[in-house]
């Protein structure tokens, strides 16, 4: 099902949200039918919110997760160009999307989670900590995310590229993940790197600990090697550990 995957324009024909003259695509990699367990992935890819590294931290997960019966949907957002609410609006939609389309798709509606690397696990983090109703995931994978918007930690070319150059601190502490938990923030996954020099690990070493503070459940994996971006590629070092990892926590609950 993986090779015959199903691409839709995520507005069809409609003008989408705060047009700025890109497109979003979603592209749906079904279960397998002797497989699925009606759980969904939305994932995320990365790209400091200026491309989208949409091989390896996307599309190339889809056989992993097609084979533990998940239905993975792969978002390809479009770029916010300084207007946070564009990729936020696609994200969501995606969401909505995916739950509305539940039946025809074999997925049940309460168990869809936001999956992102890196920018896309910023943007993942923040429909994880302030979405409602439909658009809300029940889980949440982050791989070496962005998290704070404070330009002492976070990735600078990410939080201009989503905020702007001179966003205000109110923006700021509004779009730092780790200020907006709440106990009512879904369960989450958090993988990085001790070496990453590119998003500080305090990005999701931050976020964890404020998980854990408001009662949320969450496993924090800090590799000792890899650095930035390494997604699902063979040529990570942790790359058998972390597909394990994250097969056991997806099956625990």
């Amino acid at each position: 099902m993986a090779q015959n995957p199903l691409v839709l324009s995520l507005y069809g024909d409609s003008k989408p949200p705060h047009d700025n003259g890109d497109k979003a695509t979603i592209t749906i990699y079904p279960a397998p039918e002797s497989k699925a367990t009606g759980r969904a992935i939305l994932i995320l890819p990365g790209g400091a919110y200026q491309f989208l590294a949409s091989g390896h931290e996307g599309k190339e997960w889809a056989p992993f997760f097609n084979k533990l019966g998940i239905t993975v949907a792969v978002l390809e957002y479009r770029m916010p160009k300084g207007d946070s609410r564009v990729p936020i609006t696609d994200a969501e939609h995606a969401m909505k999307l995916l739950r509305a389309n539940a039946k025809k798709w074999n997925i049940n509606r309460n168990d869809v989670g936001i999956m992102g690397s890196s920018a896309g696990g910023h943007l993942a983090s923040t429909v994880a900590t302030k979405s409602k109703g439909d658009a809300a995931p029940n889980f949440q994978i982050l791989f070496y995310p962005v998290i704070t918007m404070d330009p002492a930690f976070t990735h600078m070319q990410s939080h201009d590229n989503f905020l702007g150059k001179k966003a205000s601190r109110k923006k700021e502490t509004e779009y730092s993940s780790d200020l907006q938990v709440n106990r009512t923030t879904p369960r989450a996954w958090i993988a990085l790197s001790d070496n990453d020099d590119l998003v500080l690990p305090a990005n999701g070493v931050n976020y964890y600990i404020e998980l854990y503070r408001h009662d949320v459940p969450a496993a924090l994996h800090v590799y000792p090697t890899g650095g930035h971006g390494w997604g699902c590629t063979q040529g990570f070092d942790f790359h058998n550990e972390m597909q394990m990892e994250l097969r056991g926590w997806l099956e625990s609950f």
